[in-house]
């Protein structure tokens, strides 16, 4: 009698490849070959098993004491706070890049940017008041009107946490 074929491995999703422009240092060492070409429409998926180690969450930014947050990911917290904001995105993506009261304050202020379309994160603006202290404003762009979004984060250990943000809500309500 002849053994029972194994189950095959159930695939799953592949990571998504960057849709920003890498930086002078993020580009790759001349003899190491590209990664392959993004194709749209395509569905990207691994055939490979997914690992038993549940994966680690990664802080928002790494680096010695006093230095300067990371802009990339400074954008991509004020990107998901604003689509919070306009009740694109649950509150519960961004817990664990905020404080306990800050992440309170931006479920009890629901959704108050109203816009037909996706808001998009503009220009960063970065001071550093004082040490392990980063404030930040961004113009995020939404219908026909732009606002700034004001976040201030501090350092906690190696994580840099959200513990006060600031937006201007829409007095008028939007036409139908």
């Amino acid at each position: 009698m002849s053994p029972l074929p194994r189950p095959l491995p159930l695939p799953r999703i592949a990571p998504f490849p960057s849709t920003e422009p890498p930086y002078d240092d993020d580009r790759p060492a001349r003899d190491v070959p590209a990664a392959p070409p993004y194709i749209q429409g395509a569905l990207a998926l691994a055939f490979e098993p997914e690992p038993s180690e549940p994966q680690v969450q990664r802080p928002l930014i790494w680096g010695p004491p006093g230095a300067v947050p990371d802009e990339r990911r400074l954008r991509a917290l004020a990107q998901a706070v604003a689509e919070i904001l306009s009740g694109r995105r649950p509150p519960s993506s961004v817990s664990c890049h905020m404080t306990n009261r800050a992440h309170a304050e931006l479920v009890r202020s629901g959704k108050i940017i109203n816009s037909a379309h996706p808001l998009r994160a503009g220009r960063l603006h970065v001071s550093q008041p004082e040490d392990g202290v980063v404030e930040m404003c961004v113009l995020v762009h939404g219908d026909d009107r732009s606002r700034v979004l004001a976040l201030r984060l501090e350092r906690r250990g190696v994580q840099w946490l959200c513990t006060d943000f600031e937006t201007t809500p829409d007095r008028t309500p939007r036409r139908p």
